[in-house]
């Protein structure tokens, strides 16, 4: 049995743990990254490429679940959840439910805020330090709407976003197919952002993140975790191989798996996957100008260096459950009819699990049993936005700096049944 040993262990490959090896590398610790299959090979891979610097509303809101109870009508709708796994899942929609009460709601948001506010500096700074700011594109996005009925019920949105600083500008008519040529007519009204940014392929992005991080002395090995237990010292990881790795701090970054290495350390999180679809399209399947999402509709257009990504959707269905690719060709049809000069042929279907937990917010701060384990998990659609915040947090914790902001909102405890800690 292979013993190793190092100051911090990361569990997880993905945008958030690649991030945080390299906040944690550029600390001057001596970080070991761990991955049971290749870098960016989870939701990383899938992601729609953008930095959703203005999306401060929870998706546990009193606005997604009118659409909901719309959307699940439709099996291969935006949102779909199959009967079979409506047991399972009840606590958690549960919990989703109540997080959308205004008492809830008005703080997650403003917890939200905090987290992309620093999301925004963090990602920017660390991008322009290492160079991977050459993936970096500006042209932000255009949220498009049928009608004058549906674009007045996304004002709600607009109003609150203002509130907070983010401004957006409304295109109507002329305009809007002049700013986006090509868009189908249907499309009366649309809403642009400038402070949102992209990435040009998410997969590659997370890939040079961890390069940079091994370039300056993280190390990398290969293998599942399938424990965790406390030591004295710190934590131990075992490997499905036998490999052991005892650490001083172990951060758990492990994405749609995480809460079940959680639970043995005494904190069960209620963790589900909003499975998203996708299909990927030659680069030149369409001039497209930026990226365009169908809030009404459920899915993002993204032009990416790898192609032209026509994806989103959720569909609540647990890990197990094979992969329904006829969603993937719903959106692909509506993408078409909303964009009529795409052309679709020989597209490569995918699907991934985004780690959700029901207040929409992420998981981070010590384990409340053993607080040399740290959680970094839960960011549902905004790991890509949020994951060199998550990093800053959790350098800020090993290293005993005081976070660069509050944690009380994102700690595990939150979701216990008795009382959590501080």
């Amino acid at each position: 049995m292979a013993t190793t040993s190092c100051q911090v262990a990361v569990i997880g490959g993905g945008i958030i743990g690649a991030s945080c090896a390299l906040y944690l590398q550029e600390a001057g610790l001596d970080v070991m990254l761990i991955e049971r299959e290749d870098i960016a090979s989870g939701a990383s891979q899938g992601n729609a490429g953008g930095l959703a610097f203005a999306e401060i509303l929870p998706l546990a809101s009193p606005r997604i679940i009118r659409k909901a109870l719309h959307w699940m009508r439709d099996p291969l709708g935006p949102l779909s959840l199959p009967p079979a796994y409506l047991p399972q899942i009840a606590p958690w929609l549960l919990r989703l439910w109540r997080a959308s009460w205004p008492d809830r709601y008005r703080a997650n948001i403003q917890s939200q805020v905090s987290l992309i506010q620093l999301a925004q500096t963090e990602l920017l700074s660390m991008m322009a330090r290492t160079g991977l700011d050459r993936h970096l594109h500006t042209e932000g996005v255009l949220e498009v709407y049928e009608g004058a009925e549906r674009f007045a019920t996304a004002q709600e949105v607009t109003r609150q976003r203002a509130h907070y600083g983010i401004q957006s500008q409304v295109l109507q008519g002329a305009a809007l197919a002049e700013f986006q040529p090509g868009l189908s007519a249907r499309f009366t009204h649309g809403i642009y952002l400038d402070s949102w940014r992209n990435i040009d392929d998410p997969y590659r992005y997370t890939q040079d993140v961890a390069r940079h991080a091994l370039s300056q002395g993280t190390r990398q090995l290969r293998g599942k975790v399938v424990h965790l237990s406390p030591t004295p010292s710190g934590g131990r990881i075992h490997l499905a191989d036998g490999t052991l790795v005892e650490a001083q701090h172990v951060v758990v970054a492990a994405g749609a798996w995480s809460h079940q290495l959680t639970r043995p350390l005494g904190d069960v999180i209620p963790l589900e996957t909003e499975r998203g679809y996708n299909t990927t399209l030659a680069p030149d399947a369409l001039d497209l100008h930026r990226q365009i999402t169908f809030p009404d509709h459920g899915f993002v257009v993204s032009p990416l260096t790898c192609g032209i990504r026509v994806g989103g959707a959720v569909e609540l269905a647990g890990l197990k459950r094979a992969p329904d690719y006829r969603r993937s060709t719903v959106m692909l049809d509506k993408a078409k009819a909303f964009l009529p000069a795409l052309r679709t042929e020989n597209g490569h279907a995918w699907m991934g699990f985004r780690p959700s937990l029901p207040d929409s917010l992420p998981v981070i701060g010590p384990a409340r049993r053993h607080l040399a384990f740290i959680y970094a998990f839960g960011h549902g659609h905004l790991g890509l936005t949020q994951s060199a915040a998550t990093a800053r947090l959790v350098r800020d914790m090993v290293t005993g700096q005081t976070p660069a902001i509050p944690l009380h909102p994102y700690r595990p405890g939150r979701f216990s049944l008795f009382k959590d800690s501080p």
